[in-house]
């Protein structure tokens, strides 16, 4: 039986209430580490059943694995019960952000994830693309495909934050209807806040995602492509080291610290196994306190330890996509 302790929030104007833990999809595609198809599917489940109900894709993710693994583990859940984004634009080999080409590969993402519309459809990592381009053409065709009823709402997702403005502010209100921002509300770097006014202001919703940064606070350490530099690597892996050394898990108090934003709709973590689902909606579940935390004091207590190791790369990012775009 679903356990619906886990709140809803307004996905900005577009009338979709999303579940403030959601699922990130890209890990059941492999790009973290190899992971058997089986567990990812029964992940999908563990998380529908938890009460989560908002799963983000893009065929990017593991070179389309992500979406025909999500599609196959969806098709035996009720489609009106969940709400389902993929992206466009960016794809396992290269970029392209044309009106023509986003439309045709929009419908190939439904096909793969079995489905005959889509809740979100983002253009992703518009940072790489011309951003004038995103207004002019690529926008525009996924607002056909919206009159045409295959996607509901469209968003952008992106790194630098100075997109989001750059694109927001050339197109009609209500064209982009949330953004996905990434790495930005962290224990390493909470710049989101800077924008947050300003798209609550124009009721966009905000999806903040990856608060693991990318796997940088976590115990197992970023993947080797990480693009972050080297000063905030080791900075975090010695954040890592000093919470562990403490008994506690980096991994949970960078869950704790996102679920401390309420100005965003939803924190998106990808997860893999029906274990890591577990874990993250009773990190979630404790942060929002709806459910007793024994170690709240303890990891209070080292949360304020970490900040002060994170100092000297607090707020620092990196560079990614065009350099005009950062």
């Amino acid at each position: 039986m679903a356990n619906h302790n886990i709140p809803r929030r307004p996905l900005g104007r577009t009338g979709l209430e999303v579940s403030v833990l959601s699922f990130g999809g890209s890990p059941i595609g492999g790009i973290y580490q190899s992971v058997e198809e089986d567990e990812g599917l029964k992940a999908v489940h563990e998380a529908f059943n938890s009460g989560i109900n908002y799963f983000d894709t893009s065929p990017w993710y593991g070179e389309l694995r992500a979406e025909i693994r999500l599609g196959k583990a969806l098709k035996t859940l009720p489609r009106d019960k969940i709400i389902l984004a993929t992206k466009c634009g960016r794809y396992p080999t290269h970029f392209n952000f044309d009106g023509e080409y986003v439309t045709k590969t929009v419908k190939e993402s439904m096909e793969r994830l079995q489905v005959d519309y889509l809740d979100v459809i983002q253009i992703h990592d518009i940072e790489f693309g011309d951003l004038d381009q995103i207004v002019k053409e690529t926008l525009p065709a996924l607002q056909k495909l919206k009159k045409e009823g295959l996607v509901r709402h469209i968003g952008i997702t992106g790194l630098p934050l100075k997109i989001y403005q750059y694109v927001i502010d050339r197109v009609p209100e209500g064209t982009v209807e949330m953004i996905l921002a990434y790495c930005h509300a962290t224990l390493q770097d909470d710049t989101l806040d800077t924008i947050t006014p300003y798209l609550q202001e124009r009721g966009i919703g905000i999806v903040a995602a990856s608060a693991l940064s990318m796997g940088l606070l976590s115990n197992r350490g970023p993947p080797e492509w990480h693009p972050a530099p080297k000063e905030v690597r080791e900075t975090c892996a010695k954040a890592a080291a000093h919470a562990k050394s403490k008994g506690v898990s980096i991994e949970r108090l960078a869950i704790q610290y996102a679920f401390q934003k309420e100005n965003v709709s939803t924190v998106l973590i990808g997860m893999a196994t029906p274990a890591e689902v577990k874990q993250n909606v009773q990190a979630a579940l404790e942060a929002l306190g709806k459910q007793e935390n024994p170690d709240k004091a303890k990891e209070e207590e080292v949360m304020k330890e970490i900040k002060e190791i994170l100092k000297p790369v607090h707020n620092q990012t990196w560079v990614v996509g065009r350099p005009e775009n950062n």
